[in-house]
């Protein structure tokens, strides 16, 4: 199977949307980059059976699970959808508290992560069809690709 250049961008996505969820989600237990207390909203907080910390410390189990399932090539459709689900609910309980300018960051990271669910879907149906073909369809294929920079589709050697 040929990994492309798109391939190669949805990995750095991949990693990228794994990555940052499982850091924000250790550091609500360490609160080195920020003190996540503040992001939660009076509303939210008052509708808490548990304190901020622990409600924090909670997110922060669900933030490493997120990203560890966006990390896992079999899951990892899943995960960003869960993602994108994740920074939703961040935004929503930021609009609460009148946070608006982060919560269109999380707005605008959660569609990267629902984009990277949509391309992840696209490569396993592209790979499916892949498959499928018979071995001369797939060298046909291989041929009518456009050629790489500095090469031809054929080449004489």
């Amino acid at each position: 199977m040929n990994d492309t250049r798109d391939d190669r961008q949805v990995e750095v996505l991949r990693w990228t949307y794994g990555l940052v969820p499982i850091a924000a989600g250790a550091d609500k237990f360490t609160n080195l980059l920020t003190d996540w207390g503040k992001y939660l909203s009076p509303t939210a907080r008052d509708m808490l059976p548990v304190s901020s910390r622990t409600f924090m410390r909670a997110v922060g189990i669900v933030e490493i699970a997120a990203g560890a399932l966006v990390l896992h090539p079999r899951t990892s459709r899943l995960g960003a959808y869960v993602v994108a689900g994740w920074l939703g609910a961040i935004a929503a309980n930021l609009v609460m508290d009148r946070k608006y300018d982060i919560a269109v960051r999380d707005i605008a990271m959660g569609i990267g992560a629902f984009s990277l669910g949509r391309f992840l879907a696209r490569r396993a149906e592209r790979r499916a069809a892949e498959q499928q073909r018979t071995p001369v369809e797939s060298d046909l294929a291989a041929a009518t690709r456009a050629p790489q920079a500095g090469g031809t589709a054929f080449s004489m050697h």
